[in-house]
């Protein structure tokens, strides 16, 4: 079963038309919902929602005075549909104040952030399979070693080097700290398959690497056999 990351969500629902608020008509906006538990403890079941943050929305305007009376609270709601909605339903999100939920916006900027990156990663991708058709390995590995570049690309380029690279490779892979579990085992696994591929290893005693079935290490003249 394959997992939606927050990144892919939040392309998925940029991709889309904002729906209206079916109580003022104004398009309501992304938001990204808050790293807290809600209602049952369960959470949102999805990364991003449409609310309506139209202040003058007859919803929102006659919240306060319905939840004043019925409640003694002094809070309104605001409407909110789930990006996956396909009957058309809305639902209602609790606010405590004017400001309330406003801070998890996805305002025009994210929106333009996204798309770059988005486009970002669509040229690295072609990079990648250019590379692996001109066996180029070191812009590969440039890509991978590159902590700006798209995060998908670097675990994609990752994979790929154990495919292409050779062995002088090994040593910046070896040297450079990723600072992320997934993309540092993959670039382990390449490791070790460029070392399969080359019939080569790790001295166990200088990490320089030597033949597969040396018995002296020709760089630190230690007894490797058997080691």
């Amino acid at each position: 079963m394959a997992f939606e990351t927050k990144e892919q969500a939040l392309e998925k629902i940029i991709s889309r038309e904002k729906p209206n608020c079916p109580h003022c008509k104004v398009e309501m906006s992304i938001w990204e919902v808050p790293p807290v538990n809600f209602s049952d403890g369960l959470g949102w079941g999805v990364p991003y929602l449409f609310i309506c943050f139209n202040d003058a929305c007859p919803m929102y305007k006659q919240g306060w005075e319905n939840m004043k009376e019925n409640y003694g609270r002094n809070a309104s709601y605001r409407c909110m549909r789930y990006p996956d909605a396909d009957d058309g339903s809305y639902e209602c999100l609790p606010v405590f104040s004017p400001q309330g939920a406003s801070g998890q916006i996805i305002d025009d900027q994210v929106v333009a952030e996204q798309e770059a990156l988005k486009e970002k990663t669509k040229k690295g991708f072609l990079t990648l399979a250019e590379c692996y058709r001109e066996r180029d390995w070191n812009t590969v590995l440039s890509l991978v070693l590159d902590g700006k570049a798209p995060q998908r690309v670097r675990s994609k380029a990752a994979e790929m080097i154990g495919d292409i690279g050779e062995v002088d490779a090994i040593e910046p892979l070896k040297n450079h700290k990723f600072g992320y579990q997934a993309l540092q085992k993959s670039v382990d696994d390449s490791v070790s398959k460029i070392h399969e591929r080359f019939f080569t290893r790790e001295c166990p005693f200088c990490a320089e690497v030597i033949k597969k079935r040396a018995k002296i290490c020709k760089h630190c003249s230690q007894d490797v056999a058997g080691k």
